[in-house]
């Protein structure tokens, strides 16, 4: 919803301001809605960081994130949102609590979540079904097409709408 790339873009400075250093970024994808229907693209794009808060905290603090950037949330299941900001792994941590389940249950049904954490952290073992994001990636049952976010495309979208220095 609204300025796609500004509110990924804000939510990546706000991540890095609050949660740790972040490591890598992968490149940003567009894909169709998951579980409802949109005619709006979403972007999607993976960030490894290294943070010394704990993983309630973190959780908190990108809860907080999506928060102070209009993120309302619902009951009615999916739908579309301005930022929505999903913790996957934890390092090797598996957790099954009633706010967070650790690694991120539906990771491995979800092409736009694999696609972008597999150019930063492929090799990475899910501890529950003991199979690289690569591995999960190859044989994940959603067929969705994902496309690049292509930068050039975006920047000749706005075009005279923005200032550059």
């Amino acid at each position: 919803m609204g300025d796609r790339r500004e509110y990924l873009g804000n939510a990546e400075k706000a991540i890095a301001q609050t949660t740790g250093d972040i490591l890598e970024t992968s490149s940003v994808y567009e894909s169709p809605a998951w579980g409802f229907e949109h005619p709006t693209a979403f972007l999607n794009q993976a960030i490894k960081l290294n943070t010394t808060l704990g993983v309630s905290t973190l959780l908190k603090t990108v809860l907080e994130i999506e928060n102070s950037m209009g993120r309302k949330r619902s009951s009615n299941g999916y739908e579309a949102r301005i930022i929505d900001i999903d913790i996957l792994f934890y390092d090797e941590i598996i957790i099954n609590k009633p706010d967070l389940i650790l690694p991120h249950p539906r990771l491995h049904l979800r092409r736009f979540a694999l696609t972008p954490l597999s150019m930063i952290a492929g090799d990475l073992i899910h501890p529950l079904l003991d199979k690289t994001v690569n591995e999960l990636l190859a044989i994940c049952p959603d067929e969705s097409e994902l496309n690049m976010y292509n930068e050039i495309d975006y920047c000749e979208q706005t075009e005279g709408k923005k200032d550059a220095v």
